[in-house]
């Protein structure tokens, strides 16, 4: 009998260690939020926390919806993480519609409250479609707003890295140089957009390094909920989506449970994939459900600790 090298391709396959059999648990994990908008969504925001609480995070991150919309709703919602857990609680802050002394008041206002991680973005444009335009007496850029929170408070500060470029930069190299100097002017670390193969991390990891980018990459994780949503958003931040990806989505629409494992294994892979390429810390936008979340980090090793009251943790 004769076989092909395809066979011989998938017999390696069946015959290998099984992906996740061998890790160490030793990945950590950070998670992304959204402040709720409704009292119905609040509660499914507060489940999730308190089901990826236990995971252990490094931090947990809430975001900043376009043009301030969220601003009282994220301070509520980072200023209650703060409070009432023991997880270390990162605010979203943008340049957007907003003046320096209107920015500056309300990281001085997170401080007060506890929060110490700031994550600094240039934001988008309120109206849809539009190009950026700095506020009047606002902060320019990502690369502004940190240096005037190094002035303000030594936060620890995340910005944000494209490894498929960002939509508005002139190309790959200048959005690399655009990163670095977000890093020189004192941000921490950065954090990723959102991509499907783990070979746009590592090309991107590869050239920042090349560039003179050393501090943390921190690869950013968005397990699937909607397939058609996670087009449309990948289009609007110039992410690609593969082909592969869509023909195994492809009749899952009426099969939300079908759907959800195969979200959790095309992301669970992702990960595995970029933990063999050196990746210990992955941050998952979680779009406030815990599920996906959850069962990834248990495939690469991660298990839940005991839970520490937050006047224990203080």
């Amino acid at each position: 009998m004769t076989v092909s090298v395809k066979q011989m391709e998938e017999a390696r396959h069946a015959l290998a260690t099984p992906l996740f059999a061998d890790l160490a648990g030793d990945a950590r994990v950070s998670f992304e939020f959204f402040p709720p908008k409704t009292e119905k969504m609040e509660g499914t925001l507060w489940q999730s926390v308190q089901t990826l609480s236990p995971l252990g995070p490094r931090f947990v991150s809430v975001t900043y919806g376009a043009g301030g919309t969220t601003r009282e709703r994220t301070h509520a919602t980072v200023a209650r993480i703060a409070r009432d857990t023991a997880i270390p609680a990162a605010a979203h802050l943008t340049c957007v519609a907003a003046t320096r002394d209107e920015i500056d008041a309300v990281a001085d206002a997170y401080w007060q409250a506890g929060v110490r991680h700031i994550v600094a973005l240039r934001g988008d444009s309120p109206v849809p479609g539009e190009k950026f335009q700095s506020p009047v007496g606002g902060y320019a850029n990502a690369v502004e707003l940190v240096e005037g929170l190094r002035k303000l408070h030594p936060f620890e500060i995340s910005v944000s890295a494209y490894p498929e470029c960002h939509p508005d930069s002139v190309d790959a190299a200048a959005d690399i140089d655009n990163l670095k100097r977000k890093l020189d002017a004192g941000a921490t670390r950065a954090i990723t957009q959102f991509f499907h193969e783990a070979e746009t991390f590592f090309r991107f990891r590869d050239a920042a390094s090349k560039a003179g980018v050393s501090a943390e990459i921190v690869p950013g994780i968005m397990p699937i909920m909607n397939f058609g949503a996670v087009q449309r958003m990948s289009a609007m931040c110039g992410t690609v989506v593969p082909p592969w990806m869509g023909t195994l989505f492809e009749g899952l629409d009426d099969h939300p449970a079908a759907r959800q494992l195969v979200s959790a294994t095309i992301a669970a892979e992702l990960c595995r994939r970029l933990y063999a390429g050196g990746v210990r810390d992955f941050h998952f936008y979680t779009l406030n459900r815990a599920e996906l979340s959850y069962a990834i980090c248990h495939l690469l090793g991660i298990r839940a600790k005991a839970p520490v009251a937050a006047a224990q943790a203080a």
